[in-house]
């Protein structure tokens, strides 16, 4: 499926990625507006309705992903609702034999994050995930989402990776068009990021549900 001799850096994705995306689903499906609900003494069905449209209008836009301007919004401790329910955040089965897989390989792996750094650093504290990458990259650092064009065009300058060597891992369609529209050559999808939901694939890409199946062609 991957020629991974022509590989030599890997970026990945977090959220749906490496870590299982229920945390993050049942955060803003659920306990968040349950939170909002509460606050303003609505109904819950009220409450999920008002935030999905609120999602909606800055939906992949770095605004989406940025803890700050959710908690200006919705005037919710954001950071302190999602410690609430840190233990359901959790790595996938199949992340630390993939990512040590790699590491043993000698590829170079980056985490490329679009999630809001105090969200990282929980994640990271939660999970220890930093022990097993050469470096973790927030997007808010630059200003702009993976969906964006100049989020590559920063990242490139900064960390030199070559397109044609270069794997990217997401569970998103249209970060995955992003990062191919900016030539990165090797592109994999997740198409099981939720757990508790049944894989879907991406078209259009290379998917899977399980990377232990990819180390034996890392070796």
């Amino acid at each position: 499926m991957l020629n991974w001799s022509d590989i030599h850096t890997v970026l990945l994705d977090m959220d749906g990625t490496l870590l299982d995306l229920h945390f993050d689903n049942h955060f803003w499906m659920e306990h968040t507006p349950k939170a909002l609900a509460k606050k303003h003494d609505i109904p819950l069905q009220q409450a999920k309705e008002e935030l999905k449209q609120q999602n909606d209008a800055v939906h992949g836009q770095l605004e989406w992903y940025c803890l700050d301007y959710w908690q200006k919004e919705l005037d919710l401790p954001i950071v302190e609702l999602k410690r609430e329910i840190r233990h359901l955040i959790k790595l996938r089965d199949d992340t630390i034999p993939f990512l040590d897989a790699l590491k043993a390989a000698g590829k170079k792996v980056i985490l490329v994050t679009n999630a809001h750094p105090d969200s990282l650093s929980l994640k990271v504290e939660m999970t220890q995930l930093d022990n097993h990458i050469d470096q973790l990259i927030s997007c808010h650092q630059y200003g702009v989402s993976k969906e964006s064009q100049s989020l590559w065009q920063q990242l490139q300058q900064d960390i030199g990776f070559e397109n044609q060597h270069t794997l990217f891992v997401d569970d998103s369609k249209p970060v995955l068009a992003s990062a191919q529209q900016f030539g990165i050559k090797h592109l994999l999808a997740v198409a099981n990021p939720d757990s508790k939901k049944p894989a879907k694939n991406i078209e259009g890409y290379v998917n899977t549900t399980d990377f232990r199946l990819l180390i034996n062609d890392i070796k």
